[in-house]
């Protein structure tokens, strides 16, 4: 069922059709990310504060029970590169970078399904298994990227 702010969102949402998106249909646009932060700069004169970046997607458990999930890495990469970019090449005031929940916890429609977090929890949408967290590669990845403040990406 859709709400109100749904039908509106979607009414007046345009897609570009050059852009990755999530199988919910959000678009991935590190450039776009770049210019937001320009921009905010540009029209307000205030430091930024990046909240709640991330991406959402389907996962579970694979044969090494573990969670390899490049797409999420990537995701971070770009936008964490792009922010950079816009801080030491455009002059932008960013005080931060703050990530999507660090585990995976129900949407505000209640469903795990998709999946934001860098530790994944062992349930699904009716059932809650044994709820054990398990460090997804993205966790890794991200603990090396802001122990060296951005540096380290690769």
């Amino acid at each position: 069922m859709t709400t109100p702010f749904n039908d509106i969102v979607e009414k007046h949402v345009v897609k570009n059709p050059h852009l990755e998106a999530t199988e919910w249909g959000w678009e991935k646009d590190a450039i776009g990310f770049r210019w937001v932060m320009n921009t905010l700069s540009e029209r307000y004169d205030l430091p930024c504060f990046v909240l709640e970046n991330g991406m959402g997607a389907r996962e579970s458990l694979n044969e090494n029970d573990t969670v390899d999930d490049d797409y999420r890495i990537e995701y971070h990469r770009n936008h964490i590169q792009k922010m950079k970019n816009a801080i030491l090449e455009d002059g932008v005031d960013c005080l931060g970078y703050i990530t999507w929940g660090p585990i995976d916890i129900p949407s505000s429609s209640c469903q795990i399904a998709k999946r934001y977090g860098f530790v994944y929890v062992n349930r699904t949408d009716k059932e809650l298994l044994d709820l054990r967290r398990v460090p997804k590669k993205s966790f890794y990845w991200i603990a090396k990227a802001f122990k060296s403040n951005g540096e380290d990406l690769d």
